[in-house]
């Protein structure tokens, strides 16, 4: 699930899912719903940059 690679990705850098959201400009909360609805691909991209991680990282299916 997005929302769960995001989460991970964040603990291992030390970063909240608050202070993406925050640095971001983007709404409280909205990350977290990600694993129930499809996140907008322009917001997911920010998120994926800000992480500094490809955008396929976070959109790839665990197996």
């Amino acid at each position: 699930m997005i929302y769960d690679k995001i989460k991970a990705l964040a603990a291992e850098r030390g970063i909240s899912i608050y202070r993406i959201e925050r640095d971001l400009g983007i709404s409280n909360g909205v990350i977290s719903k990600w694993n129930m609805s499809k996140p907008v691909v322009h917001t997911l991209k920010l998120v994926a940059d800000y992480l500094k991680v490809p955008l396929e990282k976070l959109l790839e299916e665990e197996t």
